[in-house]
């Protein structure tokens, strides 16, 4: 995957970080029109899912087909300076800097540092810094699947990494029914009821495999099976556009959130729905991964960077615009936000991003390669 270019991932990566900044606005002071359309924002997570299930899979299985096994060191290392030292620092501003928070209360640091913070969250009396659930279930992605791999390249096994996709997603599908049955619909009518339902079928990493396995499945067939790449590469529009009408439908399915339905089958039919959309993206025929945008792509280079920092950046916009004593429309703001939270993805990227990744390059150079 790291030989080829596809331009229509940046596209969609980009939309995933917007659908994220929309959705998280909401908790600060907005224009009302956010209400209406920033809804749809807790599925940009679910397409980041799919994207990293797919890019990082497809560099294990290529990794697989050049060499028979998984150079782990090499893996790793590229994991840990593309990851940590951006989280190292955003958890340096969240626990040293309080007036970078924007709520009050903080998980404690070792939920950070172990990446387990999604477990048990109670996003209601300790929500700062809650978006970093998702990076927990990523991290955790990228050591259980290349083990995985490892264990099925050894008892020659590969053969059924199909088999156990479907798997994953049945009983991702499965425990998200026994939560709401036995934990979930039981405090319909309690005011406990959004905080565990966050705490027990949105933050855990068993609850939302959906977007990762599509991802995976998608690499696994893009890297091994000639006929999908070509029936990918010949009906790229055709995917693009049938992506585009399932997440429409999923966001229809799943207009109450909240609601039984969208909790149990909602983030598999997002995740499916996006997995579509991906592969009329990679497709060479596909309008919308044909051609590069400048715009795009760097949104999309910017946005774990971004992802990271939005929450504390729009906080500390709007507690400085307050100060003012002039009165700034709520748009206005919002742009304001947008504007900064770019910024600080470049200070990210220039800052710690870039002499990362020099590190990295020389130890892979010196020691693996």
């Amino acid at each position: 995957m790291e030989r080829e270019k596809f331009h229509g991932l940046d596209h969609l990566r980009a939309v995933a970080i917007l659908l994220v900044l929309l959705y998280h606005y909401r908790m600060f002071e907005h224009p009302d029109w956010i209400d209406t359309v920033g809804w749809i924002g807790w599925t940009g997570v679910d397409l980041f899912f799919v994207l990293s299930g797919f890019l990082i899979s497809g560099q294990l299985f290529g990794e697989i087909s050049r060499y028979g096994t998984i150079r782990l060191n090499i893996f790793f290392t590229k994991r840990f300076f593309r990851i940590i030292p951006p989280y190292a620092v955003t958890l340096v501003l969240y626990f040293c800097f309080p007036v970078f928070r924007e709520r009050e209360a903080l998980p404690p640091l070792w939920k950070f540092v172990s990446f387990t913070q999604n477990y048990g969250l109670d996003v209601i009396d300790q929500g700062t810094f809650s978006h970093a659930w998702s990076l927990c279930i990523e991290e955790q992605f990228y050591l259980v699947l290349p083990l995985s791999l490892l264990l099925l390249i050894r008892l020659k096994s590969v053969s059924y990494v199909t088999s156990g996709i479907l798997f994953v997603l049945i009983f991702t599908l499965l425990i998200r029914l026994f939560f709401w049955e036995h934990a979930v619909a039981p405090l319909l009518e309690s005011p406990e009821f959004w905080k565990v339902w966050y705490m027990k079928l949105y933050y855990p990493t068993y609850t939302r495999l959906d977007g990762l396995a599509i991802g995976v499945l998608m690499g696994y067939l893009f890297r091994v099976s000639s006929r999908f790449k070509t029936i990918i590469h010949k009906n790229g529009n055709l995917l693009t556009i049938t992506g585009i009408l399932a997440v429409t439908f999923s966001l229809w399915f799943c207009r109450d959130q909240y609601s039984a339905q969208a909790s149990v089958f909602g983030f598999s039919l997002v995740a499916i729905s996006y997995g579509i959309l991906v592969a009329g993206a990679i497709s060479q025929s596909s309008f919308l991964g044909r051609k590069a945008n400048m715009v795009t792509s760097q949104l999309a280079a910017l946005s774990y960077a971004i992802y990271l920092s939005h929450k504390g950046i729009i906080h500390l916009v709007q507690r400085f615009l307050d100060q003012l004593t002039i009165q700034v429309p709520d748009t206005v703001v919002l742009v304001l936000c947008l504007v900064s939270c770019i910024l600080a993805g470049l200070l990210y990227r220039y800052g710690i991003e870039r002499p990362s990744a020099q590190i990295k390059n020389k130890i892979l150079n010196q020691y693996f390669l």
